[in-house]
């Protein structure tokens, strides 16, 4: 599209007329606003959507299930996903931060990202399952290394090419973009396949991969002019700095143990998955889990969002009551009464959206009540807040081991039973809002 084109879309997409806002990226980038606003945009919604079909939380267990790996290792899925972010952010953001020019970071880290995706779609079927589940393993804590990588360069990125008074609806054009592809990828799975159930998450991965690979190109058409490069401080050296904040701040302490609990409803969502499998095995129960977790993530964050305006300790512990009770109530029903109707995809699907409900008021209850409990520079908290939640994350992932004996929906009762606890631990945190 000619840049011209660019410019008149740019303008009527973000309503501007007359002049457009500048003012807080270097001038040399103003003319390129256009280009670099919907390279951004494409790039980030491709890359969500690649994430989306590659879910630690729905599509890996669902893989995993596929491959006969050890169900034990699922337990793993989610806190290598996540930590594995958190790494380079420790280990490589000061670095990256003392180059004028970071745009190559982010398509070095997606394109190792998209690679890792191919090898664990195109390699692992191959395998015995013990090391398939093994490999996989590998190649996810790999792949989060990459996406680490991109989270550090890509805010700066953003930062020299887009006005900050159009990040925001840049982003707001991102998330609905991506949830609306994501729900088209959903349905489709469910009403145009008949069968395929264990080959389609190999399937999902290789296309994720090469997502990333477009991403990758689109986000290449990003003019990114030099920027400053001092200021740049290690994520390590503020652990070193802020260590303290553990025995000096009696509040931050609680609610590092109330977050590392409620870590018990992160990790549900792959036992729910696997539920899901061992039920019924096909493309249209993965597509209508596909369908529910878009959903959930569409509407749940807005109507958790209310509630953490009046309370954020209120609304990590009622989500996390929620999800609990709804957990033990799902293992007693499975062991206990008459499970048959749980069978059915839609119903899974109806498990997975509540279940992926309660997510979301967790995790925006979490963020918003650590914002609202400490004024000020947050950069302490948060480097030492995320070590220490990174390590528990490990911890906790040995529970999926209790799944060789007690089966997914088991497990997913005493995950329950850990989250009702952190509801009461989250109840006894001090009020921060209002």
């Amino acid at each position: 599209m000619p840049s011209n084109s660019l410019g008149e879309l740019y303008d009527r997409v973000n309503g501007e007329e007359e002049t457009r806002l500048c003012k807080d990226i270097p001038e040399a980038a103003c003319k390129h606003l256009p280009r670099n606003y919907f390279a951004y945009l494409a790039s980030n919604v491709i890359s969500k959507l690649a994430d989306e079909l590659s879910s630690a939380r729905l599509v890996l267990p669902w893989l995993f299930s596929s491959l006969g790996a050890p169900i034990g290792l699922v337990g793993f899925i989610v806190p290598l996903r996540e930590a594995g972010v958190l790494i380079p952010q420790l280990f490589v953001s000061e670095y990256l931060r003392r180059k004028e020019k970071r745009k190559e970071a982010w398509l070095a880290g997606a394109a190792f990202s998209g690679l890792c995706l191919l090898l664990i779609g195109s390699i692992t079927p191959f395998l015995g399952s013990t090391l398939a589940g093994y490999v996989t393993l590998f190649l996810l804590l790999a792949y989060s290394l990459g996406r680490g990588i991109c989270s550090v360069s890509a805010k700066d990125v953003i930062g020299k090419t887009v006005s900050k008074k159009r990040r925001g609806t840049l982003m707001g054009y991102s998330a609905g973009l991506s949830s609306a592809l994501v729900l088209f990828v959903g349905l489709w799975l469910t009403f145009a396949l008949e069968d395929g159930g264990d080959s389609l998450p190999f399937i999902l991965l290789l296309a994720a991969g090469l997502l990333w690979f477009l991403s990758v190109y689109c986000f290449s058409r990003i003019v990114e002019e030099p920027g400053a490069t001092e200021g740049a401080r290690s994520p390590i050296a503020a652990i070193r700095e802020n260590i303290g904040l553990l025995t000096d701040d009696p509040d931050f302490r609680r609610y590092l143990i109330v977050r590392a609990l409620l870590l018990s409803v992160a990790l549900a969502p792959p036992f729910y998955a696997l539920m899901a499998k061992e039920g019924n095995d096909t493309a249209s129960t993965l597509g209508w889990l596909i369908v529910a977790g878009g959903i959930a993530g569409s509407i749940g964050g807005p109507i958790w969002g209310r509630f953490a305006d009046l309370s954020s300790r209120m609304t990590m512990s009622l989500a996390s009551l929620a999800c609990g009770i709804f957990g033990i109530g799902i293992a007693v029903v499975q062991h206990f009464g008459d499970s048959r109707w749980l069978e059915s995809s839609i119903a899974q699907g109806f498990l997975f959206f509540v279940v992926s409900v309660f997510y979301a008021g967790v995790r925006l209850g979490r963020k918003a009540y650590l914002v609202d409990m400490v004024s000020g520079d947050k950069s302490g908290y948060v480097a030492v807040g995320n070590t220490l939640i990174g390590i528990a994350l490990l911890v906790m992932g040995s529970l999926g081991f209790l799944a060789q004996f007690l089966g997914p929906s088991g497990t997913i009762g005493v995950l329950g039973l850990i989250s009702v606890g952190a509801s009461l631990a989250a109840w006894r945190l001090r009020e921060v809002s209002g």
